[in-house]
Order: C-alpha cells, then sequence, then structure tokens
C-alpha cells in the first residue's frame, strides 16, 4: 500500500472482491473447539430445535471470520497483499442468523483512505443464499512498511 496506491484511490474504490463459502456442520465445530464456545446456540440441534431460531445458527464471529478472506483477496486482486494490517472493524451488525449449510456471498469494497492515520477503510457485507444480508462490517486497514525491520516495543 505504498503511497503510488493512495493517489490510484479511485480506481481502487472501483474494485469489488467477492467470495462465496457454504458454512458447514465442520466448519462450526472447529471454529468452536479452537474457541472453546460450545453454547447450544451453535452445538445443539435438539435444544435448537424447540427454540425461535428452528435449527443452530453459525458463530457470528465465524461469520466476520470470512470476511477476512474476501479481503485478502481484494488486497491480493489490487496487487498489494502484505502491505497492509488489520487494524479492526467498526460499525459490525450481525442483521440476520447464519445457519448451518447457508451459502453466504461476501462482498469487500474500499471507501476511503485517511492519510492522517494512514488507514483504508472497507464496507464488507455477507449475504445468504436468499439475498438477504446477514452481516455488514467497516473493516480497517492500516497501511504499513513490511520491509521496515520491526520497531522494539515501548511501555505507555
Amino acid at each position: 500500500m505504498s503511497d503510488v496506491v493512495v493517489t490510484d484511490l479511485d480506481e481502487l474504490m472501483k474494485v469489488e472482491a467477492t467470495l462465496s463459502k457454504t458454512v458447514g456442520e465442520s466448519d462450526v465445530y472447529l471454529f468452536a473447539g479452537i474457541t472453546g464456545d460450545l453454547a447450544p446456540y451453535h452445538v445443539d440441534e435438539h435444544f435448537m430445535q424447540s427454540r425461535s431460531y428452528g435449527g443452530r445458527v453459525v458463530h457470528g464471529v465465524l461469520t466476520l471470520g470470512f470476511v477476512s478472506a474476501v479481503s485478502t483477496k481484494f488486497w491480493e486482486a489490487v496487487g498489494q497483499v502484505a502491505q497492509g494490517i488489520s487494524a479492526g472493524y467498526d460499525g459490525v451488525r450481525f442483521v440476520r442468523p447464519v445457519y448451518f449449510g447457508d451459502t453466504l456471498h461476501l462482498s469487500y469494497r474500499l471507501e476511503g483512505y485517511d492519510p492522517q492515520t494512514r488507514q483504508f477503510r472497507s464496507a464488507a457485507t455477507a449475504t445468504n443464499q436468499h439475498g438477504q444480508v446477514c452481516l455488514v462490517a467497516t473493516h480497517l486497514v492500516r497501511q504499513v512498511d513490511m520491509d521496515k525491520p520491526r520497531q522494539p516495543e515501548t511501555e505507555d
């Protein structure tokens, strides 16, 4: 994400990366095992069948994790992978549940750049196979010089 990229911001803002992912039971169980989040909403079908959702739902943070994948696709597409690092997500909203077997269609588009903070701001959306928005978020990516040696951490 060199200064050349920033001068081509208008061109970058025309690029959209997309990704489709069908969320399977193994995805959810691997995520649950790694994070330790074994809440019945995610792993107990019998429990959830009698509840308002009618079945198990995918972890919201797993759905958000797919945004990381589509973000990488975006930066690869514009030839700038490994030139920035995620600074976080703003305005994350889990608009509707994602169910086991849903196919998510993720989109990622650059919305702007703040030269003071050296951060790019992108809009990310996850839509299910029915065209319903399940997740929206703003992703912040900090421009970094990966060739620069690591600076020692200072105490605040």
